[in-house]
């Protein structure tokens, strides 16, 4: 059964970069595809960021070229690196397979952007 908690949210000003981390309770070796998920107030959940067990990464459009996300096996984590933050990046941040299991959502991590 793996469970998943989510670190390093925080108050950063515009232009700031924050580093999230995903640890992962149980082994994720078997899960192929992980994914980092916001949620901004009063919008729905995105994807944000997604890293296949091989390493290929997708991102959305909005956070492309800005964040990178990555992979420790060895260490069950899963982090996204996140630079040029802007107000619009404010949101819960969370990680999760994909497609998303229920059980898994924790509790996230929350990002404000903010001068």
């Amino acid at each position: 059964q793996v469970q998943l908690a989510e670190s390093g949210g925080g108050l950063v000003q515009p232009g700031g970069s924050l580093r999230l981390s995903c640890a992962a309770s149980g082994s994720i070796f078997s899960i192929s595809i992980m994914a980092w998920y916001r949620q901004a107030p009063g919008k729905q959940r995105e994807l944000v960021a997604v890293i296949r067990s091989g390493g290929s990464t997708s991102y959305a459009d909005s956070v492309k070229g800005r964040f990178t996300i990555s992979r420790d096996n060895a260490k069950n984590t899963v982090y996204l690196q996140m630079n040029s933050l802007t107000p619009e990046d404010t949101a819960v941040y969370y990680c999760n397979t994909v497609p998303p299991v229920q059980r898994y959502w924790g509790q996230g991590t929350q990002v404000t952007v903010s001068s």
